[in-house]
């Protein structure tokens, strides 16, 4: 087990190795143990810059909706280790969807309400979205409809927070006595309705099988939900829900991999707005 990169970190935060590291596309991951007071804890270490920034996103959050933050320099980060077996992707594929997507809106409604401080520079969301507009002139269908609905959104901003930007069903986790909290937030300014989309796309986005987003009664279920807890305008959150297929769409090209499942709940979606 090699923690050499993790060595600087565990000397200043005195911590003590407690797992296999692991690392993501940008990250480095270790589970450790705090040496005074054995708490489960994570230590992360990156250097790509939209991860520093929802670094510094959850410090600025001080556990209010989002996990602990024990220390924080730049690009690490120690945070409390969930260690709850419960998981709302596991829910949701469990027929226990309509109690998922309650926490989901729970934690998406605190993260949205935290005292005003001053704010970690931050993307907004109209600066996320430049993407699918070239996608738009290149592809065309439905993400032609998705950018027009975007723009119409984005030109016409309503109850502006901070956005978690990446809320779905693995970065809200079992704390246990601590509750459900936000981990990997990607930090961006813009309107609250957008946090919301992303649900109706997860957990099939991760993993489709079984599908749950994209079955019509199961969307049907989760619009009718949001809506009423998030507080949001039913025909408005179908906009940020196509806006969102389109952009994740988008994201998907980039990388060359399947964008099914997105295009699936926009088709819904526009067959809703529709109506």
């Amino acid at each position: 087990m090699d923690i050499s990169g993790f060595t600087l970190w565990l000397d200043r935060w005195n911590l003590i190795p407690d797992g296999t590291p692991y690392t993501t596309h940008t990250s480095k991951l270790l589970p450790v143990e705090t040496i005074t007071g054995g708490m489960k804890a994570m230590l992360k270490i990156t250097d790509d810059a939209d991860e520093q920034s929802g670094n510094a996103l959850m410090s600025w959050w001080e556990g209010n909706g989002a996990a602990q933050v024990i220390a924080y320099e730049n690009e690490a980060i120690l945070l409390a280790r969930a260690m709850g077996e419960a998981s709302l992707s596991s829910m949701s594929r469990e027929g226990q969807d309509a109690e998922a997507c309650r926490i989901l809106c729970f934690t998406a409604n605190r993260l949205h309400t935290t005292p005003k401080r001053p704010l970690p520079q931050l993307p907004t969301l109209a600066e996320w979205f430049c993407p699918l507009q070239s996608a738009a002139q290149l592809y065309g269908g439905i993400l032609s409809r998705s950018a027009e609905i975007a723009e119409e959104l984005l030109s016409t901003p309503q109850e502006l927070v901070v956005l978690h930007g990446d809320l779905h069903h693995e970065n809200v986790l079992d704390f246990g006595a601590s509750g459900w909290l936000a981990i990997d937030p990607k930090g961006i300014i813009g309107e609250r309705g957008f946090d919301f989309a992303n649900i109706f796309t997860n957990p099939d986005l991760g993993n489709p099988i079984p599908r749950v987003a994209t079955v019509p009664g199961i969307f049907k279920q989760r619009l009718n939900l949001v809506s009423e807890m998030a507080g949001l305008d039913r025909e408005r959150l179908l906009k940020w829900i196509i806006a969102w297929c389109g952009l994740s769409t988008t994201w998907s090209l980039e990388s060359n991999e399947t964008a099914s499942i997105a295009l699936e709940v926009a088709a819904l979606a526009v067959s809703e707005l529709n109506q």
